[in-house]
């Protein structure tokens, strides 16, 4: 094994392919509940960040208030979130996980983890440990 510089050039198309292989790979084995793409972000989002706006939310996730409210609607339809009254301004509503969302989304994370899990033990030792070297670069370049 030599230390000379590799070329990114060939290895940029195949890690943008494996890692949106992967992704959607997780994707599908966590959406037992067939969400959007759109749904799935929203439902994250106020996990992470607590309750929110309608305009606050289209304003993280780049997308038009009308289509935010159209997420938002069939979310609360699916009762995954709610409304709540703003703390300081009557005229503004917010949006929050139900406990129906909360454990929407724990189960989506269990299920990615199990599935992810499940496919690196079929992987050999080494493998395994290539993966593990694989994932803390791919974080570096995420970061970048």
């Amino acid at each position: 094994m030599t230390d000379d510089p590799v070329s990114p050039e060939p290895v940029v198309a195949e890690l943008s392919l494996a890692i949106g292989q992967l992704v959607r790979r997780l994707r599908t084995e966590a959406n037992p509940n067939e969400l959007t793409w759109s749904q799935l972000a929203v439902l994250a989002r106020l996990d992470r960040t607590g309750p929110m706006t309608t305009a606050d939310l289209a304003r993280a996730e780049f997308v038009k208030p009308q289509s935010m409210g159209t997420t938002l609607a069939d979310l609360e339809q699916a009762k995954l979130v709610q409304r709540k009254p703003h703390p300081t301004d009557g005229r503004q509503i917010l949006f929050e996980l139900t406990l129906h969302g909360t454990e929407a989304r724990r189960q989506r994370t269990l299920a990615k983890r199990e599935w992810l899990l499940a496919a690196m033990t079929k992987l050999d030792p080494a493998e395994q440990r290539t993966l593990v070297a694989a994932a803390a670069l791919i974080k570096r370049l995420a970061e970048s």
